[in-house]
């Protein structure tokens, strides 16, 4: 027999493609850990304590402690993503243009990616075992130099500084991962002409390669930049409350406290989902006129 056509003039019943299920996982889990959580955030931070609309939240944004401990995020931010941005970069143009043995280079890889992602309690506590008060660093330079990280260097892990080193063990790995195609996509005849018309070494770098690098580097800095800001764990986990940094005040304000306010910390959360989406947007444009430069 053969299969009913359909009548004239009615369209066949449109079939949802099966490639569309293997990204279904994908959709429900941002669904549900993303856009749903994200919503509900924005939501509340329009609402008072009975549910009803205010701006009150946004208002009080620029009371108390709140400017300053975005100011100094923003600063631990900047920081972080600055210094990773240098040392990440120096660090995979050596291995990309053959500066170390090339052997090196899957290694460091298989680090990167694994330490990019790793933050939170975990890496708060590998950090104060290390550097601090009774850490491995810090009782062997007391022990064996007499020297005090706090008292003779004015390093203190449970300051801007020492946030900020934290934050660059997953910093440098994640610019690393996202630099090393840019490196690698440099093609060897520019160089090579660059050298035939007498350019230096330096002279290739500052007239050739890093104008085209640059989308990239301001690019990665900026994604850089949004993953220390939004960084909530590793924050709460290392410095307490002793760091005046936005999300230890938003974990204050929504922990349930009897002066906290939850519909402020939203306010503070949803001021914190700003400042990541435009960084993040700046790195989206910047990445797509990267790729247009190394075509």
């Amino acid at each position: 027999m053969t299969p009913a056509t359909p009548a004239p003039g009615t369209r066949p019943p449109r079939r949802l493609p099966l490639t569309w299920l293997g990204i279904l996982p994908f959709l429900i889990f941002v669904t549900l850990f993303l856009i749903l959580p994200t919503a509900h955030i924005v939501i509340g931070a329009f609402q008072d304590r009975s549910g009803a609309f205010t701006l009150q939240n946004i208002r009080d944004l620029n009371t108390g402690t709140i400017p300053s401990s975005y100011w100094i995020s923003v600063k631990i931010s900047v920081a972080s993503a600055a210094l990773g941005c240098l040392i990440g970069f120096a660090m995979a143009a050596a291995v990309t243009f053959g500066a170390v043995p090339r052997w090196i280079k899957a290694p460091l890889m298989t680090f990167s990616g694994v330490a990019s992602n790793f933050a939170g309690v975990p890496l708060a506590f590998a950090f104060l075992a290390t550097f601090g008060p009774v850490g491995l660093v810090t009782v062997f330079l007391r022990n064996n130099f007499g020297i005090v990280l706090q008292r003779d260097l004015g390093f203190n892990i449970l300051s801007f500084w020492g946030l900020t080193i934290t934050y660059l063990f997953f910093q440098i790995p994640l610019m690393i991962l996202i630099i090393t195609p840019a490196l690698e996509g440099l093609r060897r005849e520019w160089r090579e002409a660059a050298e035939v018309l007498g350019a230096t070494g330096t002279q290739y770098w500052r007239m050739i390669a890093l104008p085209i690098l640059f989308p990239s580097l301001l690019g990665t800095f900026a994604l850089l930049f949004a993953n220390a800001f939004g960084a909530v764990a590793t924050a709460i986990a290392l410095t307490g409350s002793s760091l005046n940094i936005v999300p230890i005040q938003l974990y204050a304000q929504i922990r349930g406290d009897v002066l906290g306010n939850p519909n402020l910390g939203y306010a503070m959360a949803f001021g914190m989902i700003v400042v990541t989406a435009i960084a993040n947007l700046i790195y989206i444009w910047l990445r797509i006129r990267a790729e247009r430069w190394l075509k």
